[in-house]
């Protein structure tokens, strides 16, 4: 059966389109980005999200600038994704939630 590939929106690497990582940047999300939150899809640009109403802008924990909630810090290039605490999960996860999008444990103390 053939394979029809799409280009990753972070650096156009073509990707299979069932893929959930981008083999050469390694991103999660190789062909559009998610809400944090309720992994909706989003769109950079927009200012909260219209399923959960989450901010999608946010303060860098590194620069302390405003960026996009990506997998990356726009201004500084700082990783904003952690690792899930729960050793059965281990999903990344963005640093700002409070509890994991996968198995649903607390993220922070």
């Amino acid at each position: 059966m053939a394979s029809y590939k799409q280009p990753c929106i972070h650096c156009g690497t073509l990707v299979d389109r069932d893929a959930r990582l981008c083999f050469n940047c390694h991103s999660i999300n190789p062909f559009g980005y998610s809400c944090p939150k309720c992994r909706r899809p989003i769109e950079k640009g927009q200012a909260v999200c219209s399923g959960c109403l989450r901010p999608l802008y946010v303060a860098c924990p590194v620069c302390k600038a405003q960026t996009f909630v990506a997998e990356r810090c726009e201004v500084c290039g700082a990783g904003l994704m952690i690792v899930c605490p729960n050793s059965r999960c281990k999903e990344m996860q963005f640093f700002d939630n409070a509890m994991c999008t996968a198995c649903g444990k607390k993220l922070k103390k």
